[in-house]
């Protein structure tokens, strides 16, 4: 997703065109934020609330703070085992609301977030006339990784 994202020129990044978040930026911004709090309550912190989008400039600078995330978050799921991946974390709600759940659920639910919004900003890609990413899909993503 983000290599198709790269190749926009800014003002497209962050044109509005709808969707739940208005433009790509604000829409990739909002799912690296929601992998960023995740994270952050798994390692025992509640963020108060999501990033700003504004804090990035371009696709290149997500793409960035994103690979620095990602080698986190391998890094907290390597050292888990079995037991690990089974247990509950407590965490904060952006309401201040006590909340607890399972490792693994909350794993699924970060997936399935950012599969939804994947398809959002291809969508968007297309209405501003650019090429969508390549395949998203899980089985994709297995046929290349195998």
């Amino acid at each position: 997703m983000l290599d198709a994202v790269e190749l926009l020129p800014e003002e497209q990044f962050t044109k509005e065109v709808g969707g739940s978040f208005g433009s790509v930026r604000n829409t990739i911004v909002h799912t690296y934020s929601a992998e960023y709090v995740w994270l952050s309550r798994w390692t025992g912190e509640s963020p108060a609330g999501m990033l700003a989008p504004d804090i990035f400039l371009n696709a290149a600078s997500v793409r960035s703070a994103w690979t620095d995330l990602e080698a986190k978050l391998r890094g907290f799921f390597e050292a888990l085992d079995e037991q690990g991946i089974q247990r509950v974390i407590r965490y904060k709600t952006f309401a201040g609301v006590e909340s607890s759940s399972m490792l693994w659920q909350m794993l699924q639910h970060v997936v399935n977030h950012a599969s939804y919004h994947r398809g959002q900003v291809t969508t968007m890609l297309r209405q501003l006339g650019a090429a969508p990413p390549k395949g998203t899909d899980l089985i994709t993503f297995y046929r290349e990784n195998p």
